[in-house]
């Protein structure tokens, strides 16, 4: 634990859609530089979990800035087609992030293994990990997710990513139909802030 409060930090992210959201849950007191303030690209994920590629990202702005780092490595996990795209998430979406493929991929997927899949329940979920370092120390990491299921097709205008395609456990509107402030209050990244917001 740190013996004082972080007060200015970078958050580790290329990803415009999640730094306005991590932006959102920090307190307003909280000066939170972007990597583009710092003309910084975003190192090479290579690890085997959420947790270890949010590390790799939040120790490598840290060491480039001096500065402590916040960083989120997060991404949906369908379970009838193993659990992915999980770590990979961004990657389905190739070197542009074209999300609108990174979807039909999904699509595509879901449908080899069950041709009637629209009629039916497809379980997944989003996990979050977030972490502060600290040039190479690791002040905490911790992940959150969210249960759901896959709308049968994208709906929605607001949020990023698979949002368009995700519905909450017990709600009817996929992410990207919410209102962003109604997302941002139960969402996987939500989850995981709560547990280290007493670090601000």
């Amino acid at each position: 634990m740190l013996n004082k409060k972080i007060k200015i930090l970078i958050i580790g992210t290329n990803n415009r859609g999640k730094l306005k959201e991590i932006r959102s849950l920090l307190p307003k007191n909280i000066k939170a530089l972007s990597t583009s303030s710092f003309n910084l690209k975003s190192p090479i994920e290579n690890g085997k979990t959420f947790k270890e590629n949010s590390l790799i990202k939040s120790k490598y702005f840290s060491k480039k800035t001096n500065l402590f780092c916040l960083a989120d490595d997060s991404g949906l996990e369908i379970d009838i087609i193993k659990k992915r795209p999980g770590i990979f998430s961004a990657r389905w979406g190739g070197k542009n992030l074209d999300f609108k493929k990174a979807i039909r991929k999904v699509y595509s997927e879901i449908k080899k293994k069950e041709p009637n899949w629209k009629k039916k329940k497809i379980k997944a979920r989003f996990i979050c990990a977030l972490s502060i370092s600290y040039l190479n120390k690791t002040i905490v990491c911790v992940e959150g997710k969210i249960e759901g299921t896959i709308s049968d097709k994208p709906r929605g205008l607001n949020g990023f990513g698979y949002d368009p395609i995700f519905i909450p456990l017990d709600k009817k509107k996929t992410f990207a139909e919410m209102n962003p402030l109604q997302k941002y209050k139960i969402d996987h990244r939500y989850k995981a802030f709560k547990k280290i917001k007493k670090f601000f």
